[in-house]
């Protein structure tokens, strides 16, 4: 699913810190016209691409190119992570030596994840470089709570000094560039076919999440699914989709159409406000009355 995130022109990107414990989950395959960098600062991160499973850990420098289907699936309870894009018109005016050649590509022809395992001194460097560009941005917990910048609610990404944001990020995608250690691509696990099915279906708002119809659908025992489903994403199904009913919660509640946060929540697909409260309480540690 290509994704508009509604950059405003005066950016030629965005960054910021993600942080699992109040960044809500976004969890469906999309790609977007910019190209994403990942920087892994605490945990870890697993990102389903094509067929295959990758998790990244502490200091692990990643890319997403503008045609790469990605979809997150898990992030460790302690994970922090930058998320930057660039639009193409950046990477056109700054990539302009061969070395930087790469860095305008659509898609990977070897498949997999691009990605480097940053040594300290790299790390610390390309941190620190993306903390100053961060300081005169919003508040982190603004920018965590609309994670997706204007995916499926109005909000926007905004910084209070739009040209030194502009020069880190041309600054920012060089040196990372840089640091790119050859084309580290491969790894990763193969999915089960029903298992890559099972994940599209619930990024699919009109489809049922229930497990034995999903089950049916994908082909395979509401057991074995479960089992294979656990053993190749690393997280238990029932936990990733109540992650998936979580980003359709922000998103319904967000519209402003379903009125009361019950109504959102019955929406998303939770079967009562009991349950809702436990998964919403489990993921961001507070009821969802208090959050917002």
């Amino acid at each position: 699913m290509l994704e508009n995130l509604k950059i405003p022109s005066v950016y030629d990107g965005f960054l910021f810190l993600a942080e699992s414990v109040r960044n809500p989950p976004a969890l469906k395959p999309h790609h977007h016209n910019e190209l994403e960098l990942n920087l892994v600062v605490r945990g870890n991160i697993t990102y389903v691409v094509g067929s295959r499973r990758f998790t990244f850990s502490q200091r692990t420098l990643l890319w997403m190119f503008p045609a790469q289907e990605h979809q997150l699936v898990d992030r460790s309870d302690d994970a922090q992570y930058y998320v930057a894009v660039f639009k193409p018109a950046l990477i056109a005016g700054a990539c302009r030596a061969r070395r930087y050649q790469g860095l305008k590509r659509k898609r990977l022809n070897e498949g997999g994840v691009l990605h480097t395992k940053l040594d300290p001194a790299a790390f610390d460097l390309v941190r620190r470089t993306m903390d100053a560009l961060v300081e005169d941005g919003l508040d982190p917990a603004v920018l965590n709570r609309e994670a997706g910048f204007g995916i499926n609610s109005d909000f926007t990404f905004e910084h209070h000094d739009p040209d030194w944001l502009n020069a880190g990020l041309r600054h920012l995608l060089l040196l990372s560039w840089r640091y790119q250690r050859g084309p580290a691509v491969g790894g990763g696990s193969a999915l089960h076919p029903g298992v890559s099915k099972a994940l599209a279906l619930m990024g699919d708002a009109a489809g049922s999440d229930e497990l034995a119809i999903l089950a049916r659908r994908c082909g395979l025992s509401p057991s074995y699914l479960s089992r294979i489903f656990h053993r190749q994403v690393g997280v238990p199904l029932c936990r990733y989709r109540n992650s998936v009913r979580l980003g359709r919660f922000w998103e319904a509640y967000r519209d402003g159409s379903r009125g009361t946060v019950l109504d959102a929540a019955l929406d998303a697909g939770f079967g009562s406000y009991p349950q809702f409260y436990r998964v919403f309480k489990q993921a961001y540690g507070t009821g969802p009355r208090e959050s917002h």
